[in-house]
């Protein structure tokens, strides 16, 4: 990373977002994150997806909101190594401005991100058409998981056909009225459940833990469309359909809603899931 040391204190970065939304900045419009270690080994997308959105913000003056991202992962990251966020100012509009970050490690690039903010502005009118089913499980009444001391979620029952994964989720750090934070917690969120969508979209369905030696997967790339602020530190129900695959990829799209059912994200994403190839072994010709 250029030789330049990384001073800052990680203690907690495992555990508390803040922490992990705490980024170094190294020059103009360039900032360095850490990353804890996740249990598969490679940095986990959605924390790079919020901590580049949480550089393009440093960019942003503070009455534009984000209200659309779109994001490549390149390659896996390396949670022993720091992350570089390049920002590059696109655009600044009186209504909208306009921010592409390029995470960087020593191996290369590992995300390209563009984001959309725009100015707050009085609303005459905001009209939603989606809800939260009185049918739908409450996360009281469902088992607590985590595969981070990060974040947990509660998984409703999953539907084969139509392929739909759900699942309550929270941020264990209480991040206040913060919107910047809250948009990044949502931004890291959104990447934990979409994948499950498209899983179950296989005929064979590959297990959702991901343990299948059948399989090579891997997320490709990632958008969202801000629509309301709300609460992500509380738990928010991530509600995804998967819409089939196709040369190798499957597609995502799916809602996100507040306690209360207010509508505060789209999430879609594509991910790779190809059959591995059965290894060549010699004297089997």
């Amino acid at each position: 990373m250029g030789g330049k040391s990384y001073s800052r204190d990680v203690e907690n970065l495992d555990s508390d977002f803040r922490t992990l939304m705490k980024l170094e900045p190294h020059g103009p419009d360039v900032h360095v994150g850490l990353s804890p270690k996740y249990p598969w080994g490679r940095v986990y997308g959605g924390q790079v997806v919020a901590q580049g959105l949480r550089a393009a913000h440093e960019t942003v003056d503070e009455s534009f909101r984000v209200h659309s991202l779109h994001a490549y992962f390149i390659r896996g990251g390396d949670s022993d190594e720091p992350i570089r966020y390049e920002v590059d100012r696109i655009r600044n509009g009186r209504s909208f401005m306009t921010r592409r970050v390029v995470a960087r490690q020593s191996a290369g690039p590992i995300l390209n991100l563009s984001a959309s903010f725009q100015i707050l502005e009085p609303e005459e009118a905001d009209v939603q058409e989606m809800f939260i089913s009185d049918d739908v499980p409450r996360p009281e009444d469902l088992e607590i998981q985590s595969w981070s001391p990060m974040m947990e979620h509660c998984c409703l029952p999953t539907q084969m056909s139509p392929a739909q994964a759900s699942s309550w989720i929270k941020m264990k750090t209480p991040l206040g009225g913060d919107p910047v934070l809250q948009a990044c917690a949502l931004a890291y969120a959104s990447d934990d459940f979409p994948t499950e969508a498209a899983r179950i979209s296989h005929p064979i369905r590959p297990p959702s833990s991901g343990d299948d030696d059948r399989f090579v997967g891997a997320s490709l790339d990632h958008a969202i469309w801000f629509h309301r602020p709300g609460r992500n530190d509380d738990w928010a129900l991530h509600d995804f359909r998967g819409l089939g695959l196709s040369n190798a990829r499957g597609l995502s799209i799916g809602q996100v809603f507040d306690r209360q059912g207010t509508h505060m994200a789209t999430v879609s994403q594509e991910i790779l899931m190809r059959k591995r190839k059965p290894e060549f072994k010699r004297g089997t010709e």
